[in-house]
């Protein structure tokens, strides 16, 4: 496993593979590679024992040409520039492969939540809203939760921005609980994309998903919901991991009682049912039929790709392969269902959320996954006729032809003045 790649490189290396299927011109492409701005702020806020600390913190709008800034904040120990800039990136190719109408952005801090209090948390998240109160609004950038955020970090930017805004604009920002002008369906999004791009891969590939033995690595929102999605599918999860490592069963978990005993324990380690537990380079390395890497990016570099065995990888985990890990597996023919696609249905339900705040009027459940359904479906569509028409060797690069042909197209509409 590798920390070394730079995930802005690996995105700059992904738009430059796709840009040679694509008529558009050099200055155009490279447009797309860069940010249109970088936030970096540091934080001072006062902890409980009335001390002060300083928390740097960032927020990359990448590209607007086909809509708002839409991303994530995160809270981590490896949050940078680099990363926000990378995923911001990402989140522009995200949006316009599923063809909702956003660019991308993405934030975060960089910090241990585990090591604070819920009030230090509180006037930690407080203060980075009100830094990033002149960038964002529901027609500019629109935050969401990410890694270690959730609806209670989202509740509390979205309060501090009314409040200083002496305005209600529940469609700031995303992810949010349900009473305060959230979703349905929200929670479940990420985990319920991945499904259904590994049931889409699975039927076009002639497999049959019944009795598929799936590892999942990462046990967090996306890979435990994506576990117990693929399982109702009649697939047999037989190894799953978190940070503490990974457990395997031959004949599979139910994920439900695993997260159980996360939940109870706060990690799948010791699993009572597990019959082996290994490191989360062993889970990569598994022979199983699909593979969900759930965890941060860089899980899968070009040395590990050499033992990956698995048939068939969808990525739920933003950027968890690095680009010579892509040219191992074209090499291998193993098939890389990407993550633009993949974990795309956070951000389109955050779509959903959106346009809900803004006519304020709210969908079922079932509505948000059947639009959900819908939209997943035919962009992976959209990604097989260009891997077949294009004769792409990757389902990454079609997925970026797809992606990087929409943003181009918006920007050469639209004209360009000083």
């Amino acid at each position: 496993m590798s920390d070394q790649a730079n995930p802005f490189e690996s995105l700059q290396e992904q738009v430059d593979d796709a840009s040679a299927y694509l008529d558009a011109s050099d200055d155009v492409v490279n447009r797309l590679k860069h940010p249109e701005r970088v936030l970096e702020t540091n934080l001072s806020v006062e902890m409980d024992d009335g001390s002060v600390e300083v928390f740097k913190a960032f927020r990359s709008e990448f590209n607007g040409d086909r809509g708002p800034y839409k991303g994530g904040i995160r809270y981590h120990p490896n949050v940078s520039r680099d990363e926000v800039k990378a995923l911001s990136g990402w989140m522009v190719y995200k949006c316009a492969i599923v063809g909702i109408p956003y660019g991308g952005g993405k934030g975060g801090i960089i910090i241990d939540p585990d090591d604070y209090s819920e009030g230090e948390l509180e006037r930690i998240t407080r203060s980075f809203a009100k830094e990033l109160r002149p960038f964002i609004g529901e027609d500019k950038d629109i935050p969401a939760p990410d890694v270690n955020t959730g609806q209670r970090e989202m509740n509390w930017i979205k309060d501090t921005y009314e409040t200083l805004e002496n305005t209600t604009e529940p469609g700031v920002i995303t992810g949010k609980a349900l009473d305060s002008g959230g979703s349905e369906g929200r929670v479940e999004a990420t985990g319920r994309s991945t499904m259904l791009t590994a049931r889409e891969a699975f039927d076009y590939l002639g497999r049959d998903m019944e009795g598929a033995s799936v590892a999942v690595q990462g046990y967090g929102n996306a890979g435990w919901i994506a576990a117990k999605l693929i399982d109702e599918l009649g697939a047999n999860v037989v190894s799953v991991s978190d940070s503490s490592g990974a457990i395997y069963r031959e004949d599979g978990f139910d994920p439900r009682d695993v997260k159980d005993h996360k939940n109870e324990t706060g990690s799948v380690s010791g699993y009572p049912g597990a019959q082996e537990e290994f490191s989360n380079r062993d889970l990569l390395t598994l022979d199983v039929d699909l593979l969900v890497p759930a965890a941060l990016e860089n899980a899968i570099d070009g040395d590990l790709a050499t033992d990956v065995q698995a048939d068939v990888i969808v990525e739920a985990a933003n950027g968890p392969l690095t680009p010579d890990a892509d040219d191992v597996f074209a090499e291998t023919d193993t098939y890389v269902f990407p993550d633009i696609l993949a974990n795309a249905g956070g951000v389109t339900v955050s779509y959903f959320e959106w346009v809900q705040n803004r006519q304020r009027f709210y969908w079922s459940e079932e509505r948000v996954n059947d639009e959900l359904e819908t939209i997943i479906v035919s962009a992976f569509d959209d990604l097989i006729e260009a891997y077949e028409e294009n004769d792409v060797p990757t389902m990454r690069q079609a997925a970026y032809v797809v992606a990087i042909q929409r943003v181009v197209d918006a920007y050469e509409e639209s004209g360009n003045w000083p």
